[in-house]
């Protein structure tokens, strides 16, 4: 049971992360390319679309991880899982704190009715979401070390 657990959190956490990592080297960039409002436009419907699915997805990635820790208590590893965890509540953390109010403006925007300093909002949000990739990078490498 406890090699169910480990897996299915390495899959759901490593799926996680590609998404984010694809969103800030991929998908942004691409968007900010566009001509026109095309980015802009891009950029609000991927707000829309994955900000209806990340808290979910986060949240489920930390009680996953607590979920191991606590199964795996006495076994190799769990100093290892229990700080990815407490990696994975400061990515929750600063989701809520600095990108969802954010993304909950940005994701409203349309060409008539966005703010003059869109586009600076938009940058504040790509330097916080960096940093978030980072972090749950950082929690997937710890879960990924755990298991050897």
């Amino acid at each position: 049971m406890l090699n169910a657990l480990r897996v299915v959190t390495i899959v759901v956490v490593g799926v996680m992360v590609g998404v984010e990592f694809s969103v800030a080297f991929v998908l942004n960039p691409i968007f900010n390319a566009l001509p026109g409002d095309g980015g802009q436009l891009g950029r609000a419907h991927g707000g829309r679309m994955l900000g209806a699915v990340m808290p979910f997805w986060y949240i489920g990635s930390l009680v996953l991880s607590a979920l191991w820790a606590i199964a795996g208590w006495h076994h190799h590893g769990t100093g290892l899982v229990v700080t990815a965890a407490g990696l994975l509540i400061l990515s929750v953390i600063m989701s809520i704190a600095l990108l969802v109010p954010i993304n909950n403006r940005s994701k409203t925007w349309t060409p008539e009715n966005r703010p003059e300093d869109w586009k600076e909002q938009s940058n504040r949000w790509d330097r916080y979401h960096y940093v978030r990739v980072a972090v749950i990078i950082a929690a997937f490498a710890l879960l990924a070390a755990a298991l050897v």
